[in-house]
């Protein structure tokens, strides 16, 4: 068995010891030291070439080195290839520290305080109690479900929407294009975390945007092309929405003239909510790797067609 790897190096040093050190079986491989291409039977990698994955003709499954899947284009896997989002503790434990924190920012008013502080001004935010602040998960995937989870302890009224129908305890759940609506009305603070594909590409819209509650915030930990941008500015403007914290964008990094830049009521961060971990990524890998030659289901894999 041998695994392709064509990402960071640092981490590939990290996981060069790992597999040596706990699957000696499989051989891991850099592109320099790629002797035959079809011996390749597993490929880990952020975005592989058309022509690298024509000349892997053994691969047998595509294992993305972070947690999203958006940034490969579909029509270059061949169909019998298994594609596999890469699912670990690190990514996981990033996201629920990052979600948590930008809600209790958003709740207890820390925007205001700082736009407060820069204009000299002692100005006490009103204090809404916890159980009155409605928090809703836009995504109910392993991200979405723990980062549910985590905000249980503090009180908050949650919810959550996803395309599939789901239960958690503690959680009001909706699902589909017909309970939508209802799922943003109730939502005070809105953390986005579906996967984008070509059906939520700009789902983050003024038709979607203004069905929530006047004065409620968003948090989008998703992708940069879940958001309409000037929806979002607009809404802001008209005192719709009253903030928003955005860790991703489109482009990456934003150009030094973009208005979410010097806006008041958004808060930037460079895409660092959550990051893979390299060492229990590269256990994750390993496990997966497992399964798949057990014959098992492996955690991560998404449909092609779907795209999650």
């Amino acid at each position: 068995m041998t695994l392709l790897y064509t990402s960071d190096p640092e981490r590939g040093r990290i996981w060069r010891e790992i597999f040596a050190a706990e699957a000696p079986d499989i051989a891991f491989v850099t592109p320099d030291e790629m002797n035959d291409p079809a011996a390749i039977r597993y490929l880990a990698a952020w975005d592989p070439s058309r022509e690298l994955l024509e000349r892997l003709t053994g691969l047998q499954a595509l294992f993305s080195v972070g947690a999203g899947i958006d940034q490969f284009d579909m029509s270059k896997l061949p169909p019998h290839v298994r594609l596999v989002r890469m699912i670990e503790p690190g990514i996981v434990e990033g996201m629920v520290e990052y979600a948590c924190g930008a809600v209790l920012t958003l709740h207890r008013g820390f925007i205001d305080y700082g736009l407060a502080q820069r204009e000299h001004r002692w100005a006490p935010v009103k204090l809404v109690a916890a159980a009155e602040r409605r928090v809703g998960v836009m995504g109910l995937g392993q991200l979405g479900q723990a980062v549910l989870k985590a905000l249980r302890p503090f009180g908050f009224a949650l919810s959550g929407w996803s395309r599939s129908r789901h239960a958690m305890e503690g959680v009001t759940c909706h699902a589909g294009e017909a309970e939508l609506d209802t799922f943003l009305g109730s939502c005070d603070i809105l953390i986005c975390l579906v996967p984008l594909t070509v059906e939520t590409r700009g789902i983050l819209c003024r038709g979607t945007l203004s069905k929530l509650p006047h004065g409620a915030a968003l948090i989008n930990v998703g992708r940069g092309g879940h958001l309409v941008e000037h929806d979002l500015l607009s809404l802001l403007d008209e005192k719709h929405l009253s903030a928003a914290i955005l860790d991703v964008t489109e482009p990456e990094p934003l150009p030094e003239d973009h208005p979410f830049w010097d806006h008041p009521r958004i808060m930037l961060t460079p895409h660092i909510a959550s990051m893979t971990r390299a060492d229990s990524a590269a256990r994750a890998l390993i496990a997966n790797v497992r399964r798949l030659e057990a014959g098992q289901p492996m955690d991560g894999e998404v449909s092609k067609d779907r795209g999650y």
